[in-house]
């Protein structure tokens, strides 16, 4: 059975640098429609001691999700007959929302925009889409895998590509943790023992479905009946915290590693003290007192959260040595992990070919 390695990466980091003072002038609203009276240097500042967020990535106008999945998608492919493609996998959830605008364009998928840009004529690359919340690319990760070891595929393109600043409301405070961006990963099956070792993928619906979801504007005097982005802050950072680390351990167990042998822990960047927390709940399961250093890197104090492309733009960037005191040689285990909308969570253990 063949194992599934990584063999190219690539990521589209937008230009638009949004610094915290971009909000200064917002007025932001409870989510029972009452105006915060605190004031908004005050309120900026708390999101920033929570989430670690010093600024974040937007698109100019011109760029839709479709078109910024390509450019990541040409980076990973750099070396690559893209006719030669068994898959495109696209992990999105909003389909392109152009500027000034509020609406979803869903069809054609994604990832059929994507096939057509790349202008690739072969009719058994199959493109399509996932709506999974953040952990959408890890899951297209997993698929991929699940196509390799079947026989079925031997080349796989996965893309994470998302622009939330179109879909987040000005009058909420959360708007300021979102960000754009895409990442994309070219998963080639190979004899080596290396690539994808195991992996676990589980969904929490009863309670959490709706922890994230979309709904009207804080505002009440906000005109239209636009959808934005909306989520439980607080019940999300207690599931994560709870659930996240579980799963983390089952891949590991899975794969029959211990966080010991663990090189790198990739996570979400959706909040990083939620991400410390994680870590340090996954420490206590091997009953690790002391975190070892430069095992969890992060990107969101100057990328933001954006959402699908946390993961591959952050494991792009190592690839091409660029996080500061993070490297990744031949060997090493790798971890990946994301929650998200459903509420779903998703762990890859990954050997470094």
């Amino acid at each position: 059975m063949p194992n599934s390695i990584i063999t190219g990466t690539g990521n589209y980091i937008p230009t638009l640098k949004i610094p915290n003072r971009h909000f200064l002038k917002h007025e932001f609203y409870r989510s029972d429609g009452i105006k915060i009276k605190k004031a908004t240097i005050d309120i900026i500042n708390k999101l920033e001691e929570i989430t670690c967020i010093n600024e974040r990535r937007y698109v100019t106008d011109d760029l839709n999700t479709s078109d910024i999945a390509f450019m990541a998608a040409e980076r990973a492919l750099e070396k690559t007959d893209r006719e030669s493609l068994d898959y495109i996998i696209v992990a999105q959830n909003f389909g392109d929302v152009r500027a000034n605008s509020n609406r979803s364009d869903m069809m054609p998928t994604i990832a059929a925009r994507v096939k057509h840009k790349l202008k690739i004529k072969n009719p058994y690359t199959v493109a399509f889409d996932i709506p999974f919340g953040c952990p959408g690319w890890l899951h297209g990760m997993i698929l991929a895998d699940y196509y390799i070891k079947s026989g079925d595929a031997k080349r796989v393109l996965v893309i994470g590509a998302e622009i939330m600043s179109r879909v987040t409301d000005p009058h909420d405070v959360d708007c300021m943790i979102f960000a754009d961006g895409a990442g994309a990963a070219l998963v080639e099956a190979t004899d080596r023992n290396a690539g994808i070792l195991s992996h676990v993928t589980r969904s929490d619906t009863i309670e959490n479905a709706y922890l994230l979801n979309t709904g009207r504007s804080y505002n009440p005097d906000y005109a239209g009946d636009d959808l934005f982005i909306k989520m439980n802050g607080h019940e999300i950072y207690k599931y994560a915290i709870r659930t996240v680390p579980v799963v983390v351990k089952q891949s590991l167990d899975k794969a029959g590693l211990a966080l010991t042998d663990v090189k790198k822990v990739l996570v979400h960047q959706a909040n990083q003290k939620m991400d410390e927390a994680i870590l340090e709940r996954l420490l206590r399961l091997y009953h690790i007192k002391n975190i070892p250093g430069n095992l969890m890197p992060m990107t969101i104090s100057w990328l933001g959260n954006s959402s699908v492309a946390t993961l591959p733009t952050m494991f792009d960037l190592l690839q091409r040595g660029k996080m500061d005191n993070h490297k990744l040689h031949p060997g090493d285990i790798v971890v990946f992990t994301s929650v998200g909308a459903g509420m779903n969570i998703n762990s890859v253990v990954y050997r470094m070919p």
